[in-house]
């Protein structure tokens, strides 16, 4: 319901969705003067049995289900030695395990809510991590920059795809990856598709990852509950619990029944890019370089 709610203000008005973004990290910064909250996703559990369990030092076993979707989706190709940045970064879980787990060169966390980007600079001291606060339709980074973007769970809340798109393209090396991890309604996904085939990507891998979802929802499901309950006053609840997909909300039960569908991408970018014009945007020939 709030997911409904929030697209139909970023329909009527990309900047009114900008301000509920920075309204909800602002009310988290009252809610969890424990610092509790890192991770602010639906997260991922293995539907094999015979899978191999994700090895978590004790300090991260709460957060194991969000962590395990970090790791399916940054975990997609190699970090090492890459400078990476992940666009919404939230509240910094996320871009700390990366940082940590994955060993990448540099890792930035951008996000639009300055509170959250204070929070993560006060709250994490990792080796080659660093926050800062920027819109992802206007990414505060030099062309071709890095090697890889990582973007979880957030386009749905961005005024313009195509826009959002086309800055990865540009802040892209040639050869660089875009992870990009986000739920959609099945009668959208056609328009994801059309927009990741036009955005001058190449798409490596698809997979649907929505069952995987909605497990990790049911088994992290007690967590959160406890958590909504000692964080949130009473007229809040509800409200959050939307927010969280808890079993039992319509949230919850979109995923269930399959009214929406959460997928997982690796694309990336062509190996050579040049353009009579220096453009380096989709849409323009690609010529080889010599």
């Amino acid at each position: 319901m709030l997911t409904k709610i929030f697209n139909r203000a970023v329909h009527i008005s990309p900047s009114l969705g900008r301000a509920m973004i920075r309204t909800w990290y602002q009310m988290l910064v009252v809610l969890d003067r424990e610092r509790e909250i890192s991770f602010m996703n639906y997260g991922f559990a293995d539907i094999d049995p015979s899978a191999t369990k994700l090895t978590l030092s004790d300090g991260e076993n709460d957060n194991r289900f969000c962590i395990q979707l970090y790791h399916h989706v940054a975990g997609a190709v190699d970090l090492s030695g890459k400078d990476v940045v992940e666009v919404g970064s939230g509240r910094g879980g996320g871009a700390s395990y990366i940082a940590r787990r994955l060993k990448p060169r540099s890792m930035l966390g951008l996000d639009l809510s300055d509170k959250a980007v204070d929070f993560c600079n006060q709250f994490y001291a990792v080796d080659g991590l660093s926050f800062r606060q920027g819109d992802a339709e206007n990414l505060p980074l030099p062309d071709r920059s890095v090697d890889v973007v990582v973007n979880l769970e957030s386009s749905h809340c961005y005024g313009s795809m195509d826009r959002f798109l086309s800055e990865v393209y540009r802040v892209l090396r040639p050869g660089g990856y875009f992870l990009f991890s986000d739920h959609r309604d099945a009668d959208k996904i056609a328009l994801l598709h059309e927009q990741l085939e036009k955005c001058g990507l190449s798409q490596e891998k698809e997979t649907d990852i929505t069952s995987n979802v909605v497990r990790a929802l049911e088994l992290d499901d007690d967590r959160k509950q406890k958590l909504i309950e000692k964080k949130c006053p009473k007229i809040l609840r509800g409200r959050m619990a939307e927010f969280a997909a808890l079993k039992g909300t319509k949230t919850y039960e979109t995923f269930r029944t399959g009214y929406s569908r959460y997928l997982s991408f690796v694309l990336q970018k062509p190996t050579s890019v040049r353009t009579a014009s220096g453009s380096d945007r989709p849409g323009y020939a690609v010529v080889p370089t010599a």
